[in-house]
């Protein structure tokens, strides 16, 4: 089987001390490699199950080869799921499920099935609701935490949002390992994004230092899809489907208002534009799509006000998307932050409908230009059949996870296969950005045929896309 083994050091990951045919497979730490003693219940015995993971199965990470790159050897990680062998006593564990950060579709669904695979499968004695995030740990103004069983997640899927509650900011190691271990929880489940993930990482490691056989695990959440390593987070196609009828909402007014009509729409996406990206794509309405990793040029042949003359002149309405962290080129970054440390953002869509208009006025024209935000309205929906089915999977590997005994590792899917990643390693790579040079933003391209500001001196860029048809 494979033996892993953990360094000190949680930002460098040692490989294996077993390989499978030149592939290293990043190690998930165990409970019973800190000292820890195993309960070695069988999960037959407590669940019933008769497929289980072995030790020795791993994913791979990159799955596209070159014949020039044979040397290298392959990352793999971690499948997730049931094992044979159990570390807990489910009948006897006790569980905190607390969620993070800003709302994404999904996260209810994602607290539905820990709860109904911990209580209802698994048997686990209580399982407490964290509310208001990690503040709920320790703020003695805010209620209880609640206490979840299958009645009190039945219909919760489809709800939007989180029924726990969540916040930012509000992270006391202390005071969250001393309520964990006076209320002798025996798994935590996080469910956030990387800033999150750090944080559960901490109290692993802090639950370690005092002697306390805890079981941490993540669930990568973002709507902004920039968690590293991860095919998607989930929830984020349903925020795409949901983008997209704010796209449509802009189309009908551009080409409803004459002359000269634009309809614009701002789009989460802080320093990554999968979002905007993604919606232009499934879309196919968008005539300009603006992203952090690109930066916006505003005058001149390449430039985005030429573009939308352009688009004007050929069919007489422009459809524009920008995700909120586009422009900082142009505004300049801020120096202010919220409760999680996050940087707040410049108004690039009030920007931008600004610039519009000024640049319709100095030549003399007429435009109509429609701004429209619809941002909590993307992030406040339920889960879609698609993010439901995948919030399933990944609480179930979570689960599976923490009963097996392993800890300060997260679940996510891999070329779309379940697998367990350390979190330092998750940490390590997020959040990421979209590849300004890669396949998704050239297919943007060829949707709205608008300039490349960042194309190679080797190559000749259009000015103007093609004409309309």
């Amino acid at each position: 089987g494979l033996y892993y083994r953990w360094t000190s050091e949680c930002e460098e990951m040692r490989e294996t001390s077993h390989n499978i045919a030149g592939v290293s497979v990043l190690p998930i730490r165990h409970l019973s490699e800190l000292g820890f003693e195993s309960q070695k219940v069988s999960n037959t015995v407590s669940f019933g199950y008769v497929k289980y993971i072995s030790e020795d199965e791993c994913v791979l990470g990159d799955i596209v080869l070159k014949e020039s790159a044979n040397e290298k050897q392959l990352k793999a990680y971690v499948r997730a799921g049931p094992r044979a062998e159990l570390f807990f006593n489910p009948k006897k564990a006790r569980v905190a499920i607390v969620s993070c950060g800003g709302l994404c579709p999904g996260m209810n669904s994602i607290i539905k099935n820990l709860v109904t695979i911990l209580y209802q499968g698994y048997g686990v004695s209580k399982v407490y609701g964290i509310q208001g995030g990690y503040r709920g740990f320790t703020s003695k103004d805010w209620d209880e935490p609640l206490e979840l069983d299958n009645d009190a997640v039945e219909y919760m899927h489809h709800i939007g949002g989180t029924v726990l509650g969540t916040s930012r900011g509000g992270f006391d190691i202390e005071k969250i390992v001393s309520w964990l271990q006076v209320h002798h929880v025996d798994q935590l489940y996080v469910i956030g994004g990387d800033g999150t993930h750090r944080g559960a990482y901490k109290i692993s490691e802090e639950c370690h230092n005092r002697g306390l056989r805890i079981s941490v695990a993540g669930i990568p959440k973002t709507i902004d899809n920039d968690i590293g390593l991860i095919d998607r987070s989930f929830g984020f196609m349903t925020a795409v489907s949901e983008a997209t009828r704010a796209i449509a909402a802009a189309r009908v007014e551009a080409t409803c208002n004459k002359p000269n009509g634009i309809g614009i729409v701002k789009l989460m996406g802080r320093s990554a534009g999968f979002l905007a990206a993604y919606a232009t794509l499934a879309s196919q309405d968008v005539d300009l799509c603006l992203v952090p990793e690109i930066p916006i040029v505003l005058h001149g042949p390449h430039g985005i006000l030429s573009h939308i003359d352009h688009v004007l002149e050929q069919k007489g309405h422009a459809v524009i998307v920008v995700a909120e962290g586009a422009g900082e080129e142009l505004l300049g970054e801020s120096t202010q932050t919220d409760a999680g440390g996050n940087r707040l953002l410049p108004p690039i869509g009030e920007f931008l409908t600004k610039q519009i208009k000024q640049h319709f006025q100095e030549s003399n024209r007429e435009a109509t230009v429609k701004y429209i935000d619809p941002s909590y309205m993307v992030r406040s929906v339920p889960a879609d059949a698609s993010d439901s089915y995948m919030c399933m999977t990944l609480a179930h590997a979570a689960a599976h996870g923490c009963m097996a005994g392993f800890t300060g590792f997260t679940v996510g899917l891999i070329n779309n296969r379940t697998v367990m990643v350390p979190i330092p390693a998750l940490a390590k790579s997020s959040p990421r950005s979209m590849n300004a040079n890669g396949r998704t933003w050239e297919r943007v391209q060829a949707i709205t045929g608008q300039p490349n500001p960042t194309c190679s001196p080797d190559c000749t860029p259009s000015p103007h896309p093609p004409p309309y048809k």
